[in-house]
């Protein structure tokens, strides 16, 4: 439906509305109620009048900021499609108002607490688009991010902070999503709100979470409560929470539950990979070799965590060698019925997975049920990697041990099952920033380079820089700009005061203070150095006021005095929230390390990489990531592509038994990762030489 058509039909409808309910206003036993939707149905139309225009705008140049004609997707047509989505439930809601509003069962004061919610969104949204304005103006041609000097804008902040933002978390919720997904999002919110009501209360995890169960029924008949206690907790909540809730899924009785729909397979084992040095060919010489030494930054040598999933017994899966280093979790090799009894020969692919979380949550385990289907569908055995997360274990400490895993299993991929002529690296969020930042790695120390990357709606600028899809996270109930913000602040290491080893580490860890100290500012002396290729100036800046003020790690926003946005129109202003916020910007050198940040990047670290394949989501907050990522490698002649899938949320492969659009997302996965492993073979000069 064109957007013209789309907005006179709002004011017409609107019309209908006003009519209906003036002819029938004398009739109706709730006369306020009455009057108070004759209010809402006018600010609408006024809201559509003010909205089309800029509709009308960013359709006219949207396509300039796309990947190419046959992969339409950045931030600029989400808000236009997010608008399109909130102004199509009013039109649906108004319909029924028009054609009901005198019957005896109507329920007025219903009807218009939905339609109040809706014209608040609409409102929210507006302003969202003048925002976004800003940034079209602002920015050059195709540049999707803010090129202003401190990141995010501050007036964004101003914004974030002091906006309401309750009504997208209760009535409204999830609009924009596909409606299978919607009592799904509806689900997540309420144990949200309830886990976070009983949070401090003195219980365990699974005490909470069944303390919440008996709290949560006033947030399902209260969605207004609903929406209000998710922006509080939202916003206010320490990282702690998050981490706690996220991994609810991993309890045993909530995986035992997952596991009963999940896919069955063969081997699914925990690993435990050994702190020892590890000796790999070179990738421009064989003869020789490059010693690889495991992860030390923060604590020292510690061993690592991976689980093997495989569909099918293989050899060497069974083997003592890799026996000894496994502890099995759940049914493990016990042939079920349909199985071949016989190990299966090596498999000439190999998958390694690094999973999502924000850098501070989840394992493997939230992420195996896709895992097994990925594998049963592929017929290949996945390496998923568990690493340390933050705060506790900061930037570089997850990529080292990503990177280390990865040279291990080439090293030792005649144990998992494969021969590892083909190597994909395969993940989501930050696990997608991840499979980038270990191949630069891989480059960088001369090693075999996977076949192929595929990424998930990667993260891949941790900065806290504006671009028009992340003005989404003011209305995401998955990814909020508060939640989005601890992340970053936890993995660039500005929110921990003192950095503690994960527990169960062996006693290699047992490093002195100063030798601590001595790594960690070298991972800063890198950081600087990198920042210096990237921008001198700005490196120049922050050193100084490092040296002279002390370290500034983040800027904190309230909302007592919010200042004014001059780009809003007289006439103008957004509706405001009455639930304080303590936003911290992070602000560190960390953030524009292109191994924190791969978008950033310069060429030298990007040329060479191995065919990226990136499937983002049209509704996430990070896909102008993705988009300007592969705007970058394709400007470099780098093989990549791009899929952007419709009506899904950040995290979609975690929800993939949900529903039909989840399971096809999944499903364009698992075709990259067999277009990476049925490329055709390289010449013989630019092959990578195997390990085994």
């Amino acid at each position: 439906m064109d957007h013209k058509d789309v907005f006179a039909a709002l004011q017409m409808i609107c019309s209908d509305v006003i009519s209906a309910l003036n002819g029938s206003r004398n009739n109706s036993s709730n006369a306020d109620a009455t009057d108070r939707l004759l209010g809402v149905m006018r600010q609408i139309q006024e809201h559509g009048r003010a909205v089309e225009p800029l509709i009308t705008g960013f359709t006219a140049v949207y396509h300039h900021f796309d990947l190419d004609a046959q992969t339409p997707g950045n931030g600029y047509r989400t808000l236009v499609k997010v608008v399109h989505s909130c102004i199509i439930h009013i039109l649906q809601k108004a319909r029924y108002i028009a054609s009901n509003c005198t019957g005896a069962f109507f329920r007025m004061d219903h009807n218009m607490a939905e339609m109040d919610a809706y014209c608040s969104a609409l409102c929210q949204l507006r302003a969202l688009l003048y925002l976004a304005q800003v940034l079209l103006n602002d920015n050059a041609h195709g540049q999707l991010y803010s090129q202003e000097e401190g990141g995010l804008s501050e007036r964004f902040v101003r914004e974030y902070t002091s906006m309401h933002k309750a009504c997208f978390y209760g009535r409204c919720l999830g609009f924009q999503f596909s409606p299978s997904l919607r009592p799904f999002l509806q689900t997540v919110v309420i144990s949200m709100v309830s886990f976070g009501e009983n949070y401090k209360k003195q219980q365990t995890g699974l005490g909470i979470a069944a303390l919440s169960f008996f709290t949560s029924g006033k947030y399902v008949v209260d969605p207004e409560l609903r929406g209000t206690e998710f922006e509080r907790i939202t916003q206010n909540l320490d990282m702690q929470f998050w981490k706690t809730f996220w991994n609810l899924t991993e309890t045993e009785l909530l995986s035992s539950l997952t596991r009963i729909a999940s896919t069955v397979v063969q081997v699914n084992v925990i690993l435990t990979i050994p702190a020892v040095s590890l000796s790999l060919p070179l990738a421009s010489d064989p003869s020789f070799s490059v010693s690889m030494n495991p992860p030390v930054a923060h604590w020292g040598p510690g061993p690592i965590k991976v689980r093997l999933i495989s569909h099918t017994l293989r050899q060497g899966q069974d083997s003592a060698e890799l026996l000894a280093l496994s502890r099995p979790e759940g049914p493990q090799h016990s042939q079920p019925g349909g199985f071949s009894r016989q190990t299966a020969p090596l498999s000439p692919c190999l998958l390694v997975h690094f999973h999502g979380g924000g850098f501070v949550a989840q394992t493997s385990k939230s992420h195996e049920n896709y895992l097994k289907s990925w594998s049963k569908d592929l017929n290949v055995p996945i390496l998923s990697v568990d690493y340390s997360l933050a705060p506790e274990a900061p930037f570089p400490r997850a990529l080292e041990e990503c990177f280390y895993a990865y040279c291990w299993a080439l090293k030792n991929c005649h144990l998992l099952g494969s021969t590892a002529e083909r190597v994909c690296l395969v993940g989501d969020s930050a696990g997608g920033n991840l499979c980038i930042t270990v191949s630069m790695r891989a480059m960088s120390h001369g090693v075999r380079v996977p076949d192929g990357i595929v990424a998930a709606y990667p993260a891949t600028l941790l900065t806290t820089d504006a671009s028009p899809s992340r003005l989404l996270t003011l209305i995401d109930p998955l990814l909020p700009l508060s939640v989005l913000y601890k992340c970053i602040d936890a993995y660039a290491g500005t929110s921990c005061q003192s950095v503690q080893p994960a527990q169960q580490l062996d006693t290699l860890a047992a490093l002195g203070q100063d030798t601590v100290k001595l790594l960690t500012n070298f991972a800063q002396g890198a950081t600087n150095w990198f920042q210096t290729l990237l921008d001198p100036k700005a490196a120049s800046s922050s050193s100084s006021t490092t040296s002279s003020n002390g370290p500034s790690p983040s800027k904190s926003h309230s909302v007592e005095k919010p200042q004014e946005v001059k780009e809003y129109p007289d006439n103008f202003e957004p509706l405001r929230s009455r639930c304080l916020v303590d936003i911290r910007t992070p602000c560190t050198p960390i953030m524009k390390n292109p191994f924190v940040s791969p978008l950033l990047a310069p060429d030298s670290l990007l040329k060479g990489l191995p065919p990226v394949h990136i499937v983002a989501s049209a509704l996430d907050a990070l896909l102008d990531d993705s988009v300007m990522l592969a705007k970058k490698l394709r400007n470099m002649n780098q093989p990549v592509t791009l899929t952007v899938v419709e009506d899904l949320p950040h995290g979609f492969l975690s929800l993939f038994q949900l529903s039909k659009e989840t399971q096809e997302a999944s499903d364009i996965c698992v075709k990259r990762i067999r277009e990476v492993f049925q490329q055709e073979e390289l010449p013989a000069d630019q092959r990578q030489p195997g390990l085994n």
